[in-house]
């Protein structure tokens, strides 16, 4: 992708989170240099061994200070910003960062930018993250017209604050589920993450496009809590909460800290979070979405009694 031959720099916004490591080792994988964009770059040493020397730096960098992206997208060939949150100033951050790191790539001579949206990303959502989402892809269009926008359905993988959540909860003897019918389509975060270094690398194939990126099973929330319980080992009930309590909850979570759920995450829960059958997917990546039984024991065994060591179940 550089143009003298040598490999490409790719600088990743939020490289050290927990998709953005998977974006990491897919682009090292591949052979690109990775620069990984962080407030705290020290999120970012244990991706060092991932790569060969000088492969992997880290520079410090925020969203919201212009000259700190600036200097982070400095003669990079492609550009990816994974940088989402559910809280704090969602329009500082997934709108205006968003076109703050659009507007840098495009400024730079960058061949690509990627930026990581979600499914139900909508300017006129009901839900604060869903219109901010919509309004960012909106900013970075404008700002970088061949970006390439990638909407993935819920995340899972090994870090994950989704199964492992839900692993933690189905301790209970009685789990609650909340919008039990809301139906998904989770996404493994390796999947994810090879998809967008590939659209990273390959702005000809990909530049201007947008993807829906989900898995092969679309799940109801009560489906999901079965689910990942027994893989986890753990047998609750399951009860379904009226909907009344539901969003009596979330009012608490407005003002409480620690409640599980907020008023607009209960919004974002009055829509299916799945992807639209007429976008494209995984299939323009020549990827086959992993399904969540296949892989989701592997860190749920943890939350068995005896961990990872317990005995297996036999025929």
């Amino acid at each position: 992708m550089a143009s003298n031959g040598t490999p490409p720099i790719v600088t990743v916004f939020g490289g050290g989170g927990f998709i953005g490591r998977y974006v990491c080792e897919a682009l090292l994988k591949a052979g690109a240099r990775v620069r990984v964009a962080e407030r705290d770059p020290r999120k970012a040493f244990f991706l060092q061994p991932l790569g060969q020397v000088g492969q992997v730096s880290a520079v410090v960098a925020d969203l919201r200070r212009p000259s700190s992206v600036d200097l982070a997208v400095k003669n990079s060939d492609a550009v990816i910003n994974l940088v989402g949150t559910f809280g704090g100033d969602l329009d500082q951050i997934h709108v205006e960062g968003a076109r703050r790191a659009a507007a840098a790539a495009k400024a730079t001579g960058a061949g690509a930018f990627v930026h990581v949206s979600a499914i139900g990303a909508d300017a006129d959502s009901p839900s604060d993250y869903g219109r901010t989402k919509g309004l960012g892809e909106q900013a970075v269009r404008k700002a970088f017209p061949r970006a390439t926008l990638i909407r993935p359905s819920t995340v899972f993988g090994p870090e994950d604050d989704f199964t492992n959540r839900f692993a933690r909860m189905a301790k209970l003897p009685v789990l609650p589920v909340i919008a039990a019918k809301t139906r998904f389509q989770p996404v493994y975060v390796r999947d994810l993450g090879q998809a967008i270094a590939a659209a990273a690398l390959d702005p000809e194939m990909h530049g201007g496009k947008t993807y829906e990126l989900a898995g092969p099973e679309v799940m109801t929330m009560r489906a999901l809590n079965e689910a990942v319980a027994q893989m986890a080992g753990q047998h609750p009930e399951l009860l379904d909460l009226p909907d009344f309590v539901a969003s009596g909850i979330a009012l608490f979570g407005a003002f409480i800290p620690g409640v599980p759920l907020t008023p607009d995450q209960w919004r974002m829960l009055q829509k299916d979070n799945v992807a639209d059958g007429g976008a494209a997917g995984f299939k323009a990546f020549g990827i086959n979405p992993t399904p969540l039984a296949a892989v989701a024991p592997e860190w749920l065994g943890r939350y068995k009694a005896g961990g990872r060591f317990a005995p297996r179940a036999t025929a």
